[in-house]
């Protein structure tokens, strides 16, 4: 049993991160499950009823910087210190564009609202970078730390009629590698896992459609398919894994977990990406 942790997933109540959270709560960390629908915490409950307490929902509106703090206190009051934090919470192309699947062409960024700008851009890149900020110091001082950011494909980050959404990640994308490259030494390291294909979530039956019309079809990528790469980045042997990213539709599970990530790993950020 690998030592015990304390988690904040971001998104955590639904999709990827509730798969990423359940997948830590399985291995014996404390999770806190953060999410902005109330209505998802049933869901999120009956699938841990086996964790006991591990798993704790929160709601919260992580674009508001109170609400950042609110939940990095909370979550250390009710669990302690915080030694993991996995930034997947994302609002994506059904929220930018509900009629993206309906119409004939893809909407230009010039049509984006101001108000949708914003929402992406916060959401997406600036409640990663405002909690990341807020738990580093004390991972620092402890020794010990992991930030998982879960941003996209370089394909996806460059598609048209994607704006913001790609803006927003490309962000986080080199966010990860500037922040690894800051911590080097410390303890604790900055690594992205993502998907690295259409996820099977809500809204992207419709995006395979279109991928398929377009000759760009691909498998969905399950959500538990996150949890192998997220589970050995957070364990004490990928101590010296810093600033590199993992996708879980290249993640060789008949590996062992460093076997598989040596395969399947590359840096941050865009220098290195020819596959891509």
């Amino acid at each position: 049993m690998p030592e015990e942790r304390v988690a904040i997933v971001t998104g955590g109540l639904r999709g990827l991160g509730r798969s990423m959270a359940l997948g830590l709560a399985r291995l014996g960390h404390r999770v806190a499950a953060i999410g902005h629908i109330a209505d998802d915490i049933p869901a999120l409950q009956a699938a841990a009823k086996d964790y006991g307490d591990r798993i704790w929902p929160l709601v919260a509106d992580l674009r508001e910087t109170r609400e950042c703090d609110r939940v990095v206190a909370e979550t250390r009051s009710h669990f302690g210190n915080i030694d993991i934090l996995v930034n997947n919470a994302g609002l994506t192309f059904t929220y930018i564009d509900p009629d993206r699947y309906r119409r004939p062409t893809e909407q230009k960024f010039w049509m984006v609202s101001d108000e949708i700008i914003d929402n992406v851009i916060i959401t997406n890149y600036l409640a990663a970078d405002r909690l990341s900020r807020r738990v580093a110091p004390g991972m620092i001082e402890r020794g010990w730390g992991r930030i998982i950011n879960v941003t996209t494909k370089l394909d996806t980050m460059n598609r048209h009629g994607t704006h913001p959404y790609g803006a927003s990640k490309a962000a986080l994308e080199l966010a990860t590698e500037v922040w690894a490259k800051d911590c080097e030494g410390t303890g604790l390291t900055i690594n992205i896992v993502n998907p690295g294909a259409g996820a099977n979530t809500p809204g992207m039956a419709e995006e395979m459609r279109t991928m398929s019309r377009e000759g760009r079809a691909s498998r969905l990528v399950e959500p538990d398919e996150m949890v192998p790469p997220l589970l050995y980045v957070v364990s004490r042997e990928a101590d010296q894994v810093n600033g590199y990213r993992f996708d879980a539709n290249n993640w060789d599970a008949s590996l062992a977990p460093a076997a598989a990530a040596k395969k399947g790993g590359r840096p941050a950020g865009f220098i290195l990406h020819p596959q891509e």
